[in-house]
């Protein structure tokens, strides 16, 4: 008799999926200790968005959320997604970073480490698992699961036979997009059960409808682990929920020995919880969208893109938009669509549609992925496309972290002289996200409130292609304004000023956080050079000088939130 054994997600993916990981720490405490009684193999509760979303809009110390925590799970470990080099970032961290995030996260409560790579690029996993094993936590390698001619079971298991050699204790087949059928996954898990001597842990979202067969299939070929939700958080773009998995387990030889009353009573919980944040939870990412099996975008993405076209009375291009995203992801060599590849080739799938043709516009990620910034990619990229973007360069052939200096000590430096450093952590909040941590570290965040969302009004649409979108991005609305102008750097038109139009004026055509500025005052600058950096989306935009000329003003600093249409600087 092989006994199943259950993650809870609860505390990361599930809000993660379906409340765009709004979830405080309050509302986690008081029925954790209820949770810790259950007998879960883990409960995965920090990394992935969480540690982002906590400083950004909760006004939270994540590390203190994973302090409060251990202490009410005595019994249940408690799990982390880390995105390799990425840590609970959206870039390549150096390796001073990387080791004393690992060993923080660890003394401060995560006892398992779920460790990926978007690209399944084994050297940007490497030293997070071997800094983590170093700590004697478990660690957990995973496969980032997608469909492609170039996504095999041979190539899985032998990437699974990669992560063995470095010592993980478990492997994940980590389905974000719901992708996986029952009989592929018991092809996969049979395979992986015979080639290896890993437990089995898979992870799906129920995006397509299938993952319950397809968990039904994993149990008979073997695995040892599922990734569950608990109910009023489960389904749609979260996991399939924990009691109904018990209850159809129950009296088989993979019956999971859980309690079902018990889950019952903390199934009441989540009910009032579901219903506290019910103003963010989004439709489109709760319910089953086959289409999934068709363009393979997962919910999150599905949403955003709803979004973007809605409001500019350009929802009659979403087919568009969805049939593009498979083939930036065919150009791009197949990436699976997860964190941050996801946002890399959503984006520039609707800038290829609403651009009005295919990498006019290109990102600033596109780029350094197409140089190989963000590791090797799955199959070979479209060369045709790579020489339009990035010309006669060539990808690095290095591992992307070895091009990184160490960091640490310069961010401690750095914060101390800010004065934002109160604890060793904090040094570590800063390194990771040093355009936000700032405000937050200074105490100048405030909790963003629990209400219904404002619809925005949509302007009058423009005639022919619209140029302006407000974007959503984890429940985070940005403004967006496109230009054509060669990349989808962020281009400065610089007209309106705060109070009217000023002249030589740079503006910012989107909302976002000022991460880098370039230039001082008295400064000479050509048309075009790249002035300041902007933090939006999530990704870094150029902005560039619109005329040559003197910096005569300059009305931002690094770290200061500025919105679309806002002056940052006169060039005279």
């Amino acid at each position: 008799m092989k006994k199943i054994e259950i993650i809870e997600t609860a505390f990361r993916d599930a809000h993660q999926s379906l409340l765009a990981t709004r979830m405080r720490t309050r509302d986690m405490l008081p029925i954790a200790e209820e949770m810790d009684k259950v007998g879960f193999f883990s409960m995965e509760a920090w990394g992935g968005a969480t540690f982002d979303t906590c400083i950004r809009y909760l006004n939270e110390d994540p590390w203190e959320r994973l302090i409060e925590l251990k202490e009410h799970l005595k019994k249940t470990p408690i799990q982390m997604l880390l995105r390799g080099q990425n840590l609970v970032g959206y870039k390549h961290y150096p390796d001073d970073v990387v080791r004393k995030f690992v060993e923080k996260s660890y003394e401060n409560g995560v006892d398992i480490f779920r460790i990926f790579d978007a690209l399944n690029d084994i050297r940007n996993m490497e030293y997070s698992i071997k800094v983590a094993k170093e700590q004697d936590a478990h660690v957990q390698g995973v496969i980032s699961y997608t469909v492609s001619p170039f996504h095999t079971v041979e190539k899985y298991v032998e990437f699974a036979k990669e992560l063995e050699a470095l010592e993980c204790d478990s492997v994940a087949i980590k389905d974000m997009a719901g992708l996986i059928t029952p009989h592929d996954t018991y092809e996969l898990i049979t395979a992986l059960k015979e080639e290896t001597n890993l437990k089995i842990n898979l992870h799906c979202h129920c995006t397509s409808g299938m993952t319950p067969m397809s968990y039904y299939a994993a149990c008979q070929a073997g695995v040892d682990i599922l990734d569950t939700a608990i109910s009023p958080l489960s389904w749609g773009t979260s996991q399939p929920p924990t009691e109904s998995m018990v209850a159809a387990l129950q009296g088989t030889p993979y019956d999971t020995g859980l309690d079902l009353k018990l889950l019952t009573n903390i199934k009441k919980y989540f009910e009032e919880i579901r219903k506290k944040y019910s103003s963010i939870l989004d439709p489109i990412a709760e319910k089953v969208d086959t289409e999934v099996l068709i363009y393979q975008i997962p919910g999150g993405m599905l949403s955003n893109f709803v979004s973007q076209l809605k409001v500019q009375n350009a929802l009659d291009r979403y087919e568009d938009v969805l049939e593009e995203v498979p083939r930036v992801r065919k150009d791009l060599g197949y990436p699976p669509l997860v964190t941050p590849t996801s946002q890399i080739v959503g984006i520039q799938a609707v800038m290829n549609v609403l651009g009005g043709e295919r990498y006019k516009s290109v990102t600033k990620e596109v780029k350094d992925y197409l140089k190989g910034l963000y590791g090797k990619p799955p199959a070979p990229v479209d060369e045709d496309i790579r020489k339009k973007i990035i010309g006669d360069k060539k990808p690095i052939t290095v591992r992307p972290a070895d091009l990184l200096k160490p960091q640490l000590e310069k961010c401690k430096e750095k914060g101390e002289e800010l004065g934002i450093i109160k604890k060793e952590e904090d040094i570590l909040t800063y390194a990771l996200y040093p355009a936000v941590a700032p405000k937050f570290l200074r105490g100048d965040c405030e909790e963003e409130p629990l209400a219904p969302p404002v619809e925005a009004e949509a302007s009058e649409a423009p005639k022919g292609i619209p140029t302006e979108y407000a974007v959503d991005v984890d429940g985070e609305i940005f403004n967006v304004k496109v230009k054509p102008v060669g990349y989808m750097e962020i281009e400065a038109e610089g007209t309106q000023g705060p109070t009217g139009p000023v002249e030589g004026g740079v503006t910012s055509t989107m909302q976002g956080m000022i991460l880098k500025l370039k230039v001082d005052k008295g400064d000479k600058v050509n048309e075009g050079d790249v002035v300041a950096v902007l933090e939006a989306m999530k990704m870094e935009n150029d902005i560039h000088a619109t005329s040559s000329g003197t910096v005569e003003e300059i009305f931002i600093k690094e770290g200061d939130t500025v919105n679309a249409g806002d002056t940052l600087m006169v060039i005279k």
